[in-house]
């Protein structure tokens, strides 16, 4: 076990450089331990050594003098209390007492439960005692690897020759040619060894789901609670097609998120479902909201049904799934309970799309908002498909497929059939690997204090932001015009029956109480008048920070800071934010982060407003701006781009025109099947986005922000949605005005007329 010499051993003695006989006794230990080629990690107080655990998590054993002297600074520390962070944090990792056989009979019940054992340093040898110390960190460390990375590393260190695929054969190929080599060395030896075949019987068959990899995935089915689990390497998109093709055929009617993830929709074609439309809410940043729970009521769905021209017999008119993107892309997750309580009777099938998600079962802040909630009510089956790789420690394409069993049968043989479809037959070891220990580092306690971190972190920088605010308003002279970036989330929260502002709640209680980030129907921070209590909730590590340009109700103020200019210079800072809207933009606090990642952005955005403030030249903010566009931005400065660029959204008032462009759906003309088969057929044609008014669009059509498609395949604008029409004309000349900053439409062909100018072309039915 050659990686034992990466955990250290954690010794917390107060004596340990003390001339006394049990200091020197202490010191022999560590001498022998190191002489086994152990890292040791010496502290001297209590707080000392709960600062080397937390920093060194991965430590293979922990050693604590009883006898410890207690700390009193900010509160008594003792051995006691260090021994019980520790098991709060860890409950495996084997800890050892230092102590005299006498005094053991003082040592209380709740100590002696939680420890492993107990050292006489000053009766048995050092070498003895290291050699004790080293059993008990490999058994434990033995026991730290998940069954699939186990079996990967046995096979890969013993260095077998293969005569099967891949034909790189464990990375020698890339030695016979020198851009092959410098890509060996990038990546190192072991990464390729590991870049195994299927013909490696050791690790069993991801699409047989046998060996160590059937093994990995039933323990990863008790982790996160479900009936079973698939390990996907073809990230969620090829997740929520395995579980519509199992379960859905040509014709089934099927509910339909409309803010689902185009991997869904795909799904749809591919299966030829008839889709019934769930329409989520949405306030004036654009920021996608909930879908209400009354689009979940029997007698409106069924009124969905009979009003859908797609659906001609009433025999056909049976909901056979529905599918819901939990959390939303802006961090909104539901009462999963509730959704289950309207649909129980109502479909067999229940998918959440829980890409983001991912996480929610390992923190009681979360409890009823995720799919594999536990539950004693008899409702549909349910599915949860996860982007481990988004939000837990995975490698890219690593997500997980989730099933809990109850009215809608899953039988395996059959549900296969669809994961075989949608599976390589070489899939890659390394995501099967990542995946596994990503079940692993969740499992018992560590799970909780991972995302607790996490959750911590976002609120430190929450309530970080708040108190900037503050100290810039009072910083600031009377009359004068002073401005801050602002966090979406609640005003005030109630702490012990007394109202106060976010910035001044108690932090514990911020991360333990879910009614702290509740979508509350009397709040109007939100923006999403008429939501249920207790539906919603405010997933806090998903951090929405709003720039200046928007007021109460969606008013368009005279001073705007598009969100685009900003997040373009925080990428040139090396700052990459998730989701960027028109004065909002996405920012993830997920396992990865760290308090200088948050506080390098704190650092940044007070950096714009310095040169926001004093307006300076473009050629310093955005040299590579103005190299590209001279005529257009040079002799500019950033605020005024800022005020041309909002005086644009200003007088299309930007924030109403996006709750006109998603308040009525297009006409369904066919089903997203049939626009495919035109588009495949080539009987489609390439339309102007200004004259689609009264054409059947064969593609989806979604703009980024706020990613939430403005057309479905099949689906044809008509007078009462004329306002798509001119949505889409006005981001083309968002285009033309402010090179640089063009929008993202996805499902439009860009074409650069031979004036320069971007023209937006939709595929449309031929007709």
């Amino acid at each position: 076990m050659d990686y034992l010499e990466e955990f250290p051993v954690l010794v917390i003695d107060d004596e340990l450089h003390s001339d006394t006989a049990e200091g020197r006794a202490s010191r022999e230990i560590v001498i022998e331990l190191k002489h086994e080629d152990f890292p040791v990690i010496e502290a001297l107080t209590a707080r000392d050594g709960i600062h080397a655990f937390l920093s060194h998590p991965h430590a293979s054993c922990i050693v604590i003098d009883w006898e410890l002297s207690p700390e009193t600074a900010d509160g008594t520390l003792t051995a006691a209390d260090v021994i019980t962070l520790i098991r709060e944090r860890n409950p495996k990792v084997p800890i050892f007492l230092n102590t005299e056989k006498l005094a053991i009979s003082a040592i209380p019940l709740s100590v002696i439960s939680r420890i492993d054992g107990y050292i006489w340093k000053l009766e048995d040898t050092p070498g003895f005692i290291a050699g004790h110390i080293k059993r008990a960190a490999a058994n434990y460390l033995a026991d730290v690897l998940p069954p699939f990375f186990r079996g990967m590393m046995d096979y890969v260190e013993e260095y077998k020759y293969s005569w099967h695929t891949p034909g790189h054969m464990g990375g020698v190929a890339f030695l016979k040619n020198a851009a092959g080599r410098i890509f060996y060395n990038f990546f190192g030896e072991n990464a390729l060894r590991a870049d195994l075949s299927a013909s490696v019987p050791e690790l069993g068959s991801l699409l047989e789901h046998s060996g160590a990899v059937g093994e990995a995935e039933r323990k990863a089915a008790e982790v996160f609670g479900a009936d079973r689990t698939y390990f996907v390497t073809g990230g969620t998109s090829a997740a929520n097609k395995i579980v519509w093709l199992s379960t859905v055929t040509s014709g089934d009617v099927v509910l339909v998120d409309r803010n689902c993830h185009k991997s869904v929709m795909h799904a749809i074609i591919m299966t030829g479902a008839v889709p019934i439309y769930l329409i989520p809410s949405r306030n004036e940043y654009g920021i996608i909201g909930p879908i209400m729970s009354r689009e979940f009521r029997p007698e409106v769905i069924a009124e969905k049904v009979r009003n859908c021209p797609l659906i001609e017999e009433p025999a056909s008119r049976t909901v056979r799934m529905a599918a819901i993107t939990n959390s939303t892309y802006d961090g909104i997750c539901y009462s999963t309970e509730r959704i289950e309580e309207h649909l129980r009777d109502r479909v067999p099938y229940l998918h959440y799309d829980e890409a983001w998600f991912g996480y929610a079962r390992f923190h009681p802040l979360y409890a009823g908002r995720f799919g594999m909630h536990p539950t004693d009510e008899v409702g549909p089956t349910v599915f949860a498909t996860q982007s481990t790789h988004k939000v837990l420690a995975a490698f890219s394409q690593g997500s997980m497929l989730h099933v809990r069993q109850d009215r809608g049968p899953v039988d395996h043989p059959r549900f296969n059939e669809a994961f075989m479809m949608l599976t390589s037959t070489s899939p890659q070891y390394t995501i099967i690997a990542s995946l596994d220990v990503a079940a692993r580092m969740m499992a018992g306690h560590s799970g909780r204090f991972l995302v607790e971190e996490a959750i911590e972190e976002a609120i430190v920088f929450r309530k970080k932001m708040v108190t900037v605010a503050e100290e810039i308003r009072a910083g600031s002279r009377a009359g004068e015009d002073y401005w801050w970036f602002t966090v979406w989330q609640p005003d005030c929260i109630m702490d012990e029956e007394t109202e106060r502002p976010l910035g001044e709640a108690d932090a514990a209680l911020l991360r333990e109480h879910a009614g702290c980030w509740l979508l509350n129907p009397h709040d109007t921070w939100h923006g999403f008048p008429g939501i249920e209590e207790g539906y919603a909730m405010l997933d806090p590590i998903k951090v929405t920070i709003l720039t200046p340009g928007i007021g109460p109700g969606g008013r368009m103020e005279e001073r705007g800071i598009p969100a685009a200019v900003v997040t373009k210079y925080l990428r040139k800072s090396g700052i990459v934010v998730e989701k960027t809207g028109y004065y909002s933009f996405l920012v993830l606090f997920t396992l990865g982060i760290t308090k200088g990642k948050s506080g390098t952005l704190l650092a940044e955005l007070f950096q714009f407003k310095a040169l926001y403030d004093r307006n300076s030249p473009l050629e310093e903010v955005f040299p590579d701006l103005v190299r590209e566009h001279p005529a257009r931005y040079s002799g500019r400065g950033l605020a005024d781009l800022c005020r041309e660029m909002h005086g644009y959204l200003r007088d299309g008032s930007i924030a109403g025109t996006l709750r006109n462009v998603y308040a009525t759906l297009p006409e369904p003309v066919m089903t997203p099947a049939e626009a495919y088969r035109h588009l495949v057929r080539g009987e489609v044609a390439p339309v102007p986005a200004g004259e689609i008014e009264g054409r059947t669009v064969a593609v989806m059509v979604v703009p980024y922000p706020p990613g939430i498609p403005v057309i479905m395949p099949g689906e044809r604008c008509g007078a009462a949605t004329r306002a798509i029409v001119d949505y889409l004309v006005s981001l083309q000349e968002f285009d033309a005005l402010f090179p640089g900053f063009e929008s993202e439409v996805h499902g439009v062909d860009v074409v650069v007329a031979e004036d320069g100018q971007r023209v937006y072309y939709v595929y449309c039915v031929t007709e």
